[in-house]
């Protein structure tokens, strides 16, 4: 190899490195630091027990009673949403997507206004389906716990105090991801830690704080900290 070339290939080498080395003990700080092993739990009665005392704490009821919730997520994306009609509104960017929850089939995908019938149409439904299984998981999943296709476990921590570990065996973006609920003196959430397919770190721990009480009586979080990172949810409103 020429000289000059093998000079390249230093420099070239020297600035990967550079960039990629803090990058890697950076990760493996936060992987030594933060990575647990998912807790064991019993399931049955008790475990159901918390869960309910978890949704009296944050109104059930009027989650229930909520038919229309409206959301923007880290202000990119933002959400219509009918529950009794199952359907959801989901613009981002140029895209609207009038997304049909109970049969993805039947919704509708506009760009600039315009409807749109080509393959793209497909694509663009798959899309705001993950935005949506995300987005509204930052919002509602609390009052989630009792859905179809989930495990609840009872956990005692090292405090003794109790906690809820909550499994998607179906359903959404990513099944068999796992929670576990930190509630406060009242049963309110105050955090959970996540266990997803998608970190790269398990038992990380994300907030659920900065609660603001709508009309309708339901309580929704306004922001999350995950680490270093924020997820603001703003522009809420929900009607009966």
């Amino acid at each position: 190899m020429p000289i000059k070339s093998k000079k390249i290939l230093k420099i070239v080498l020297g600035v990967i490195i550079f960039f990629t080395l803090p990058s890697f003990l950076f990760f493996g700080f936060l992987y030594f630091k933060y990575n647990e092993d998912l807790p064991t739990g019993i399931e049955g009665k008790k475990a159901d027990t918390l869960a309910y005392k978890m949704l009296e704490a944050l109104n059930y009821e009027a989650y229930e009673n909520t038919d229309y919730i409206e959301w923007t997520f880290k202000k990119r994306r933002h959400y219509k949403w009918k529950k009794s009609k199952n359907i959801c509104e989901v613009y981002w960017k140029e895209h609207k997507v009038n997304l049909d929850l109970k049969n993805y089939s039947n919704s509708k995908v506009y760009i600039h206004g315009f409807i749109i019938e080509s393959d793209l149409r497909e694509e663009l439904i798959e899309k705001a389906i993950k935005y949506f299984n995300n987005d509204s998981f930052w919002l509602v999943a609390p009052y989630k716990v009792f859905d179809a296709g989930v495990a609840r476990k009872l956990v005692t921590l090292e405090d003794d105090s109790k906690a809820l570990l909550v499994t998607y065996t179906k359903g959404g973006n990513t099944p068999g991801d796992s929670y576990l609920w930190l509630l406060d003196k009242t049963y309110k959430p105050k955090a959970f830690k996540i266990w997803a397919s998608v970190l790269p770190i398990n038992g990380l721990e994300a907030s659920w704080s900065n609660w603001t009480a709508l009309d309708s009586g339901i309580q929704l979080p306004t922001f999350h900290k995950l680490l270093f990172l924020g997820i603001e949810i703003t522009d809420i409103k929900g009607t009966y």
